[in-house]
């Protein structure tokens, strides 16, 4: 099974170049299941389905910004039963923007699991809200579990580094609000020790739009629920995926990552 996440950076730059580069990338790549953030979906538009094609089942964030900037979930096989929640953890939520949200969704792959995309908020002080939110969504996936043994499969643009409170979190290395769960880091799973930037100003997109001063930060993840005594699926293969430009088109001011898992 290959899973993949990518923040699409909406309709942004060159959209006619990126959108090139963007479908050639993810029809090649072939994943099974992918989470998308920031892709544009209105009345004439819809940007996943565009960029995967006709082989693909989605389900899209009901509440977008004005322009349809939103989050989706695209998956090869049929869905179940999708769950979703807003996030309004704090006065300091911007119910406006797509963020604060978290999508969970029953994938009727030949063994059934659940595909999570969890987009929190944005903002660089606003952990505390992150850490809020990664506790409602991890409360809304152990509800949607109710004692089920299924693989959750998490993933998403967290907007925090791998030592931040929400993101230790859900490594199992600290609990938040009397709560506490374990999810493995597929990056660091398979490339311990190495930084594995996703928002970089190695990428000239990062730097020539909001974020001029930007140093580099991972904040792009695959998670994997562990139960019992290691996490529930074996990761085969993590690396990240449009991290250099082609034809000289960098795909999104985002890498990606992308996991093959059996």
């Amino acid at each position: 099974m290959r899973v993949a996440t990518l923040n699409l950076w909406a309709r942004h730059g060159d959209w006619p170049a990126r959108r090139a580069v963007l479908a050639e990338g993810l029809r090649s790549l072939e994943p099974d299941l992918v989470a998308v953030q920031e892709s544009v979906v209105n009345d004439s538009y819809d940007q996943v389905a565009d960029l995967l094609g006709p082989a693909y089942h989605i389900v899209h964030q009901g509440s977008a910004e004005p322009d349809g900037t939103r989050a989706s979930i695209a998956s090869r096989w049929a869905f179940g039963e999708v769950w979703a929640a807003r996030m309004p953890v704090t006065g300091r939520v911007d119910l406006s923007e797509f963020a604060a949200w978290v999508g969970v969704a029953e994938v009727r792959a030949p063994s059934p699991l659940l595909f999570v995309n969890h987009k929190p908020s944005f903002r660089l002080g606003e952990e505390r809200e992150r850490e809020l939110q990664a506790v409602a969504a991890a409360r809304l996936i152990e509800e949607v579990l109710d004692g089920r043994e299924w693989p959750v499969v998490m993933a998403g643009d967290f907007d925090a580094v791998p030592d931040s409170a929400s993101m230790r979190f859900w490594r199992g290395l600290q609990s938040l609000e009397g709560m506490s769960v374990c999810y493995r880091d597929l990056w660091e799973w398979a490339h311990p020790g190495v930084d594995g930037h996703t928002f970089t100003p190695v990428n000239p997109l990062v730097t020539g739009g909001n974020w001029p001063l930007e140093t580099g930060r991972r904040i792009d993840y695959l998670l994997v629920r562990c139960t019992g005594n290691g996490p529930s699926l074996r990761l085969r293969d993590c690396r990240r995926i449009f991290d250099r430009p082609v034809r000289g088109v960098w795909a999104s001011d985002h890498f990606g990552v992308a996991a093959d898992l059996g």
